[in-house]
C-alpha cells in the first residue's frame, strides 16, 4: 500500500485502509530485526498474493494507491537479500499440492551443501517457471559480495599431501558431523535435517537429528489437529445456528469430541517430543563441554614450555585497539563527543547506551567488543542527535550560539524570552518616630476654684450659718469691722 509492503497476519480485519498500520507487519520492521546479522541477512517472503480484503476494506482515501502482490524494495544496508515468491506487481500460485511451488522449490535447492545462495535462487526461478509454465518468476532484490555464501558448507576435503611435506591432519570425523549438525539446526526445517542424515545416516548427531525431526513432525501433527478441532467446532455451530437435525448435530458434537482428543493426545505428543530434543541438546552440550576442557587442559600442559602463546597469537586484535575502534566510530555517528583515547571509561559507556536507544540495538556496554565494532559501522549517517551546552542550539552536525533579539533574554529552557519592562514599584518607606503624647500639665499658676454652696445667713446666724453666742451678739458680728475683729466668726 502506498509503495510499502506489509505482512498480513491471519487473524486481520483490515475494515478500512488505514488499519494496516496497526493489524499487518511492514517489511521495514522485519529488516530491522535482521541488522544485527553480518555475513548474511536473508528475507524469504513465499507471500505474493492476491489482496483479499480489496473488495470489503473501505478506502479513507481515494487516491491512496493499493497495488497487486508486493512492491518493488531496494534494500539500504549491506549483505541483504530480498526473496519474493513471485516478481514484485505479480502474485504467486499456492500449488495442488501440500507445499507451493515456490516453497518446493527451496526445499530442493536451498539446503544443499556447499552451493552458494545466489545460485540456488536460480535454481528455485528455473524450476518455478518450468512448473507454472513461465507464468510465476520468482525474483531476488539486494546483493552481496564476490565470496560464495552457503546455507549449508560444502563437506571438507583433506588436501592432497606433498610428497616432501608430512601429510597435513584431517579433521576430525566427529567435529565435521557437529558443526553440519549445528547448521541443520540453525536452518531448522526437515529438509535441512534429512539433508544432514543423508549425510551423517549413524552416530551421535544422526540421533539427536532424528529428535529434531520428531518435534518437528509432531508440531506438524499438532497444528493439524488444532485446524482440525476448529472447523469441527464450525461446523457443529453452523448446525446448531441452522436448527438441523438432532442427528446430524450429534454427529457434529461428537466430531468435535474426537478433534479435541486428537489435539490433546498432539499437544502431548508434542510436549513429550520437545523435552526429548532438549534433553538430548542438553546432554550434547554438556558432551561438548566437557570435550572442550579435556582439550584445553591438554593442549596447555603441551605448550607449557613453549615461548609463544599461540592462542594469544590467534586472539585477535589487542583489546585497547578494539576500544580505540569502536570510540572512533561511536565519535562518527555522532554518540561520543571526548577523543578516541582507547580507554573504556563511564563516557564512552553512556555514548554506547545513547546508540543503543536510538539504534534500537542491544549491545552490551561493560566492554569493547567486535560485535559492537561491526554494528556501529553498519550505520552510513549520524545516529545520536547533537546535543548543545545552554546558550547553544543544534544547527545540522555541529552547535551554533543562541543569540536572542533586543529586549528578549535567554531563560533556563535554552530560549529566548521577551524581557519584562520594569514597573514602578511603590514602597513604603520607614515611618519617622512619632511624638509620644505628655500628659497635659496644670500651670502652677493655673487657680483652682472650688465652689461651696453658700450658707445660710440672717439675724443671729454667724457668717458660716451657725448661732451666734450671747458675746457675739453684743459685738455686733453684723457689720464688717466685726467679723473682721477675728471675734465673730
Amino acid at each position: 500500500m502506498d509503495g510499502g509492503n506489509y505482512l498480513i497476519p491471519v487473524d486481520a480485519r483490515l475494515e478500512r485502509d488505514t488499519d494496516v498500520y496497526d493489524e499487518a507487519l511492514s517489511l521495514d520492521r522485519v529488516l530491522v530485526a535482521i541488522e544485527p546479522a553480518k555475513k548474511l541477512r536473508l528475507v524469504i517472503l513465499d507471500a505474493c498474493r492476491d489482496n483479499p480484503f480489496s473488495r470489503t476494506m473501505k478506502r479513507t482515501v481515494a487516491s491512496r494507491a493499493i497495488g497487486q502482490g508486493l512492491a518493488k524494495v531496494e534494500p539500504t544496508s549491506p549483505n541483504v537479500l530480498i526473496a519474493y515468491s513471485a516478481k514484485a506487481g505479480s502474485t504467486a500460485a499456492d500449488g495442488d499440492g501440500k507445499n507451493s511451488p515456490f516453497t518446493a522449490a527451496l526445499s530442493h535447492h536451498l539446503t544443499k551443501p556447499g552451493l552458494d545462495v545466489r545460485r540456488a535462487f536460480g535454481f528455485v526461478r528455473d524450476e518455478v517457471l518450468k512448473t507454472t509454465g513461465n507464468k510465476q518468476e520468482p525474483f531476488v532484490y539486494g546483493s552481496l559480495g564476490g565470496d560464495d555464501v552457503p546455507l549449508v558448507p560444502a563437506p571438507a576435503r583433506p588436501a592432497p599431501a606433498a610428497a616432501t611435506a608430512p601429510a597435513a591432519p584431517t579433521l576430525n570425523a566427529q567435529a565435521e558431523a557437529r558443526r553440519d549438525y549445528e547448521l541443520a539446526l540453525q536452518v531448522g526445517n526437515r529438509s535441512a535435517l534429512n539433508a544432514f542424515l543423508a549425510q551423517y545416516p549413524d552416530g551421535f548427531y544422526a540421533s539427536l537429528a532424528k529428535l529434531q525431526l520428531d518435534k518437528i513432525t509432531a508440531e506438524e501433527t499438532r497444528v493439524a489437529a488444532t485446524e482440525k478441532a476448529r472447523l469441527a467446532e464450525q461446523e457443529r455451530a453452523r448446525l446448531a445456528a441452522e436448527g438441523a437435525q438432532k442427528t446430524q448435530q450429534a454427529k457434529a458434537e461428537a466430531d468435535v469430541r474426537a478433534a479435541e482428543q486428537a489435539r490433546i493426545a498432539a499437544e502431548k505428543a508434542k510436549q513429550v517430543a520437545q523435552d526429548q530434543a532438549a534433553a538430548a541438546e542438553q546432554k550434547r552440550i554438556t558432551a561438548e563441554k566437557a570435550a572442550a576442557e579435556k582439550a584445553a587442559t591438554d593442549k596447555a600442559a603441551t605448550d607449557k614450555d613453549k615461548a609463544v602463546n599461540m592462542a594469544a597469537l590467534d586472539a585477535g586484535p589487542p583489546q585497547a585497539d578494539v576500544t580505540k575502534s569502536v570510540q572512533a566510530e561511536l565519535r562518527r555517528v555522532g554518540c561520543l563527543s571526548a577523543e578516541a583515547d582507547g580507554n573504556w571509561n563511564t563516557a564512552t559507556q553512556r555514548s554506547l547506551t545513547l546508540f543503543n536507544r536510538y539504534a534500537k540495538t542491544k549491545l552490551d556496554t561493560k566492554l569493547a567488543s567486535t560485535d559492537a565494532l561491526d554494528t556501529i559501522k553498519l550505520k552510513t549517517a549520524r545516529v545520536c542527535p547533537v546535543v548543545c551546552e545552554h546558550g547553544y542550539k543544534a544547527d545540522g552536525e555541529r552547535c551554533t550560539k543562541i543569540t536572542c533579539a533586543a529586549g528578549s533574554f535567554l531563560n533556563d529552557d535554552n530560549e529566548c524570552e521577551k524581557r519584562r519592562a520594569n514597573k514602578p514599584v511603590a514602597r513604603r518607606d520607614r515611618p519617622e518616630a512619632r511624638p509620644v503624647p505628655e500628659a497635659r500639665q496644670v500651670s502652677e499658676s493655673a487657680r483652682v476654684v472650688v465652689r461651696t454652696p453658700r450658707a445660710p445667713s440672717g439675724a443671729g446666724l454667724s457668717s458660716t450659718g451657725r448661732p451666734l453666742t450671747g458675746q457675739e451678739r453684743a459685738v455686733g458680728c453684723h457689720s464688717y469691722g466685726a467679723i473682721m475683729s477675728g471675734v465673730c466668726p
